[in-house]
């Protein structure tokens, strides 16, 4: 358990030092709004896709704690070992965050004031989790594990520009998100909607597994 909490702690924040990170880089290089959000989302692409490849083994890499919680449902993970997940998720996602702030000479802890609190965005979130949770359960139980990296990589990039609030999908990344007045910040206040949303996607996203995929197909199958 221990390697599995270290995995999840380190590989989230790392997930978050490069979600913040990208994008106080992308301010620093341009005031092209459109060209920040681009570098945001494949930088934060490839730190995904590495990341998952490197700790997939060790821990699932879950990363979030809607995945984990939805494999809590789907009976993957036990009561005990998600709470230790979520956790893990939550405490690495806000170091993460730190370190990108002192990476870039900013204060350790700098709340954010970006306002995402339009029921627009808190709906696109809800939309951007429930996608998630279908391509990472999707191609596990399609038996296609070996591309869940790249699938999750994939969404995460690309669900950037179809979601107006640019995809967190993921409650330790909002948490974690309010520790940064720059690109990718989201203010404290704006915060509960947006992880309420993320877990009210989980119990729609399990009822769509559960009945597109009742059952885990053999690697095998195509």
């Amino acid at each position: 358990m221990l390697q599995k909490l270290t995995a999840e702690f380190v590989g989230t924040a790392f997930l978050l030092a490069g979600v913040v990170g990208s994008g106080i880089m992308a301010e620093n290089l341009t005031d092209d709004v459109g060209l920040q959000l681009l570098q945001n989302a494949l930088a934060t692409a490839g730190v995904l896709l590495a990341l998952i490849l490197a700790l997939g083994p060790a821990s699932g890499a879950h990363f979030n704690p809607a995945v984990t919680l939805a494999d809590r449902l789907l009976g993957g993970i036990g009561t005990p070992a998600a709470i230790g997940y979520v956790i893990a998720q939550v405490t690495g996602g806000i170091v993460g965050v730190m370190a990108a702030n002192v990476m870039f000479d900013l204060s350790v802890v700098n709340w954010s004031t970006k306002d995402r609190s339009s029921g627009n965005l808190v709906f696109a979130e809800g939309v951007a989790t429930v996608g998630l949770l279908l391509v990472i359960y999707g191609v596990v139980r399609a038996g296609k594990s070996d591309m869940a990296a790249f699938s999750v990589a994939g969404y995460i990039a690309g669900a950037y520009y179809f979601t107006s609030s640019t995809s967190f999908a993921n409650p330790a990344v909002t948490i974690a998100r309010t520790f940064s007045d720059t690109f990718a910040g989201i203010e404290p206040a704006s915060a509960p909607m947006f992880i309420l949303a993320q877990f009210v996607a989980v119990a729609v996203g399990v009822a769509l597994i559960r009945v597109i995929y009742p059952a885990a197909r053999p690697e095998t199958d195509s």
